[in-house]
């Protein structure tokens, strides 16, 4: 079998998981590989994603790296013999390989937090909105490819539709005044954002205008997963390079430290126990409700 071209985030972060338990142990990839009767090599192209490591020589790496977290070998082991096919494997010839990796990401994570300041959050965004999106993006786009591309967006929201995600979400007050879609659709899109808080595993808060926070804090939108493996959380940035995604742990820390302090920083978030016509407070929906008159 030849060796991987094109590695999804899934295999890339196998391997850098292994990196990095090897070198925590302070053992050489030679001295690693004689463990699991691998050769140097072999071993370089398993850590670099390159190619696929059987379970039992992964179970042998991570006992001579010292892992005794149960549930990380286990989460490994998982990660190893996925064949990454789901619903988005339908979507190959229409969707980028990033796009296929966060919707992967999506479907195997426990929760999320994300930021967002110019767009609402893809999980959040109402078929008008997101269709919307697209034609302001792509005036001559294909209207077969239009359709693809929306059916893609909103199969990504299954997820959170059926419980299997957690969402806390943080949007900039400039996501909901952006004119990139017509009046009509951006009400639309704030009444859908209004009715899924009323799911109890979505959170969401709005970063007011007037909120004191230093700009750099929150000039790159972000999507923080959460795995049921902390080691194996993952921060999604939206960028116009490669690669998006960020594995490190010191990363995490402070993608972690971020959105907390933007939480802190936004207004109380919605509160689904409360009907929108008996608000009264000063939060997420009062500023909604306002903008909802102002459209």
């Amino acid at each position: 079998m030849g060796l991987r071209t094109n590695p999804t985030q899934r295999q890339r972060r196998l391997g850098i998981e292994l990196r990095r338990l090897r070198t925590m142990s302070g053992l050489s990839v030679g001295a690693a590989a004689a463990f699991a009767d691998l050769g140097p090599a072999h071993l370089g192209h398993i850590e670099a994603a390159r190619t696929a490591i059987p379970e039992v020589k992964l179970r042998a790496l991570t006992a001579a790296y010292g892992c005794r977290s149960e549930p990380l070998v286990n989460a490994l082991v998982a990660m190893g013999r996925s064949t990454g096919k789901g619903w988005w494997t339908e979507f190959k010839a229409t969707q980028g390989a990033h796009a296929l990796d966060l919707a992967e990401l999506e479907s195997t994570s426990v929760a999320c937090r994300s930021f967002q300041w110019l767009y609402m959050p893809g999980l959040l965004q109402c078929t008008e909105y997101i269709r919307a999106l697209y034609e302001a993006g792509e005036a001559d786009i294909d209207a077969a490819l239009l359709d693809k591309y929306v059916d893609f967006r909103l199969r990504r929201q299954q997820a959170l539709a059926e419980g299997k995600l957690e969402l806390h979400a943080v949007i900039h007050e400039s996501a909901l005044r952006m004119q990139f879609v017509p009046a009509e659709v951006m009400r639309r899109q704030i009444e859908h954002l209004a009715k899924l808080t009323r799911l109890p595993h979505v959170k969401i808060q709005i970063l007011p205008f007037k909120a004191s926070l230093n700009p750099p804090m929150f000039s790159t939108p972000f999507v923080l997963f959460e795995s049921s493996v902390p080691e194996l959380s993952t921060v999604y940035v939206e960028q116009p390079i490669s690669p998006p995604f960020i594995n490190e742990q010191e990363q995490l820390a402070k993608f972690t430290d971020t959105f907390n302090r933007l939480s802190s920083a936004a207004l109380p978030p919605i509160d689904a126990a409360i009907e929108p016509e008996f608000a009264v407070r000063r939060d997420s929906l009062s500023l909604i409700q306002h903008l909802l008159y102002t459209l």
